[in-house]
């Protein structure tokens, strides 16, 4: 318990000196449709990793590579096929350790969907933070738990009251329905966050789909829990982050982690791992570093081991996707190493990552 409470007076203590060292702008070209941020930071090596990751995960661009970087999002040739537009960011007060970014904007499939998100970055290492790292790993059940109820209570709390109408309408009738069949056991991994000054904020997606959204009144479930109690959930990494600690411990895993290595010895390429799900299954894109172009991996990660393929292009005579490679790889500390195979010629050309 004490030192639960002597991290929450350290961090309530801090000058967030670093914060001051870091600046952000508009990428450009800026316009009504694309604000979009991008960091300044005295750390070029932790700058370079947290401007790759953003406009690499929501833009899909590299930074770099030329052209305009909204291109594929304005004209959804994305991988989600949606026209996607970016209207504002705002950098969070945070401890001193962390960037923490909201963005909000809108995107277009079938019907315009508005979204709101938030990016964590660890200043000492530019490193995504993954909400579950930040807690023991017998403990992420507890915390999964302890949102899933607060959840639960506010849409309880909703329901009694619609519930306690004499003569309900059409629509408190829909509104009970939505809200009987919610579902509340959210982990984790799938999980907004954003660090505050003093407290933590997960956002837990709303009850409704989008054509029932106007008939949700709770919308998104809005989570905060001080950092003091949940001191004794958390991991050494997030106690050393929260405290200012200057040197960071490894973080596990290979979820939303950017590599930088080499096929057959000379080909320079980058990758970013996204998306690691419960059954193993994992998104990743790489390019090469001097042609800038990006490439799609699929994969499963099954102790330690990566099996993934590449694909080539999509027949429409076979209705399915042609592949150019499979990589069999071992992830082993902050080192993926292993075989990129040719599909057609069969040859095998080593591989070989390490984390940025």
């Amino acid at each position: 318990m004490k030192k639960s409470v002597l991290v929450f007076v350290v961090i309530s203590c801090l000058s967030f000196s670093q914060q001051k060292n870091v600046e952000i702008t508009d990428l450009q070209p800026k316009s009504e449709d694309y604000i979009f941020p991008v960091i300044s930071y005295e750390k070029s090596r932790v700058e370079n990793k947290i401007n790759t990751f953003l406009q690499v995960d929501e833009l899909e661009h590299i930074p770099g590579s030329g052209g305009n970087p909204f291109t594929r999002v304005s004209v959804a040739t994305n991988s989600y096929t949606n026209y996607v537009q970016f209207y504002s960011w705002k950098k969070l007060e945070t401890p001193e350790n962390i960037l923490s970014i909201s963005i909000e904007g809108e995107a277009s499939g079938a019907y315009p969907e508005g979204f709101s998100k938030s990016d964590n970055f660890d200043l000492r290492t530019g490193n995504y933070i993954n909400l579950q790292d930040l807690f023991l790993q017998d403990s992420v059940k507890t915390i999964e738990s302890l949102i899933n109820k607060k959840v639960r209570k506010r849409i309880d709390d909703f329901l009694t009251r619609l519930k306690s109408e004499k003569n309900p309408s059409e629509e408190t009738q829909d509104q009970i329905l939505i809200y009987e069949d919610c579902f509340t056991d959210h982990t984790l991994k799938y999980l907004d966050y954003h660090f505050g000054k003093d407290k933590l904020t997960v956002v837990v997606g709303r009850c409704s789909n989008h054509a029932m959204r106007a008939l949700d009144d709770l919308d998104e479930h809005v989570i905060e829990i001080s950092y003091k109690d949940l001191g004794k959930y958390w991991s050494s990494y997030a106690k050393d982050l929260l405290s200012g600690f200057e040197q960071a411990v490894a973080q596990p895993g290979i979820q939303n982690r950017l590599y930088k290595g080499k096929i057959d010895g000379k080909y320079p390429v980058t990758v970013l791992v996204k998306r690691v799900y419960e059954d193993g299954s994992f998104s990743a894109v790489y390019w090469y570093d001097k042609n800038k172009k990006l490439i799609e991996w699929g994969g499963m990660l099954k102790n330690g081991h990566i099996s993934i393929t590449e694909n080539d292009y999509h027949s429409e005579e076979l209705k399915a996707w042609i592949p150019k490679a499979l990589i069999e790889a071992d992830v082993k500390g902050k080192k993926i190493t292993g075989t990129w195979q040719d599909y057609k010629t069969k040859k095998y050309l080593n591989l070989e990552l390490e984390e940025l």
